[in-house]
């Protein structure tokens, strides 16, 4: 009886041996192959092919990368949306394609691992032609162009967004006297992306004469590099009154406008287009928070009559290469100043618009005289502060 209990209950035990034996098998073949893959996945060394198979990996991963692309900013760009933001990206790839199909066919280079790609956790020394398109992030600037209005600011930032190493904001932030109620993360949103070493900057001549300012930039940031656009501050004041009348045809002449009291000859210190031209007194709120180091003076005058020359001054302000040289610029006589032979992300001849070069109004040369007596003790003591003699008074 025991004995054929014990038969009965025999078939099953041997089909539950057959199961565990199948299922040891299978985990075995398992970690087999788990073992061959992560051995073959561990290797990191780059992967060395001739140029015609690296194009070909570079199609499919830029194709990949496509869709993602098209979202994001490119360098250089002002314009926002899907549409220009996918030609950007659609003309930089283009680019690099050029760049590799440009190779000797017998000269091989050096690509990543694919796996490296995919994770974007590719070496800085992969980049160059084929470094990941779209990367970069977006950082408060480490320099500001503040000044001054009417001095020549516009033609210093479009002259040095022809360099590679420098990304700046078109238009005028306008953050540290106006906006800076927004914050700090409000003004990094408004800069465009730069990679490593590149250095972000933005321009608004406003700063220069707004009291606040330079405590409220020393606070972003006491490394930041401040440059300042100067001009002959009786030119400047015409030039200033100049563009208000363009605007504004009703208001007062010029010189009604530069006295308090014309028969006594009292200049009016709190009209704007004078009050910006006392460099001195500006000058001396700065050096409060910053060190004469940090800031560098451009000679309005000379951004017309040598360009190259305070363009490599700047450059050397900041650290970079002098990249921007004559060979940039040619003389426009219609407008009397310099143009860029080729602007930023154009092979096309730039000028400035319209409202820069206006023809100034015929002042009194009396007035024009009293000015130049009243702004000579202060540009003196400017010249002293900051070391440099602009020659004014010529």
């Amino acid at each position: 009886m025991a004995f054929s209990r014990i038969s009965k209950l025999d078939p099953p035990c041997r089909g539950i041996f057959r199961k565990a034996a199948v299922m040891l098998c299978t985990l075995f073949t398992s970690l087999f192959l788990l073992h061959c893959l992560t051995a073959r996945c561990s290797t990191t060394s780059p992967v060395k092919v001739s140029s015609g198979r690296a194009a070909g990996l570079f199609e499919d991963f830029r194709s990949l990368r496509t869709k993602r692309l098209a979202y994001q900013w490119t360098p250089g760009s002002e314009l926002t949306g899907y549409g220009v933001a996918r030609r950007s990206s659609r003309v930089l790839a283009d680019e690099r394609s050029r760049q590799v199909s440009e190779l000797p066919e017998e000269e091989s280079f050096i690509l990543p691992p694919p796996d490296l790609v995919a994770s974007r956790k590719v070496s800085p020394r992969f980049a160059g032609k084929l470094s990941p398109l779209g990367e970069g992030s977006k950082k408060l600037p480490q320099a500001l162009i503040i000044g001054v209005k009417k001095g020549g600011t516009r033609a210093l930032l479009e002259f040095l967004r022809v360099h590679p190493d420098i990304r700046a904001v078109g238009a005028e932030p306008h953050f540290f006297d106006r906006n800076y109620d927004n914050g700090l993360e409000w003004y990094r949103e408004l800069m465009p992306k730069t990679l490593e070493g590149q250095i972000t900057m933005e321009k608004t001549p406003s700063y220069f004469v707004t009291r606040e300012a330079p405590a409220r930039i020393s606070a972003m940031s006491r490394d930041t590099k401040l440059i300042v656009v100067v001009r002959d501050p009786v030119t400047r004041a015409i030039s200033d009154y100049t563009q208000t009348l363009s605007k504004k045809p009703d208001i007062p002449s010029f010189e009604s406008l530069t006295f308090k009291n014309r028969t006594t000859g009292l200049i009016d210190t709190s009209w704007s287009a004078i009050q910006i031209g006392i460099y001195a007194k500006h000058l001396d709120n700065w050096l409060h928070y910053f060190p004469m180091e940090q800031i560098l003076f451009v000679s309005g005058e000379r951004l017309i009559s040598d360009p190259a020359g305070e363009l490599g001054r700047v450059q050397d302000f900041l650290g970079l290469k002098r990249i921007i040289t004559d060979k940039h610029f040619y003389f426009n006589q219609t407008k009397g100043f310099p143009c860029l032979k080729k602007a930023e992300g154009s092979s096309k001849p730039h000028c400035l618009g319209k409202t820069k070069g206006r023809t100034h109004p015929n002042i009194d040369p009396e007035v024009v005289q009293r000015l130049r007596d009243f702004y000579r003790p202060f540009n003196m003591k400017f010249y002293q502060m900051t070391g440099r003699f602009f020659g004014w008074e010529d």
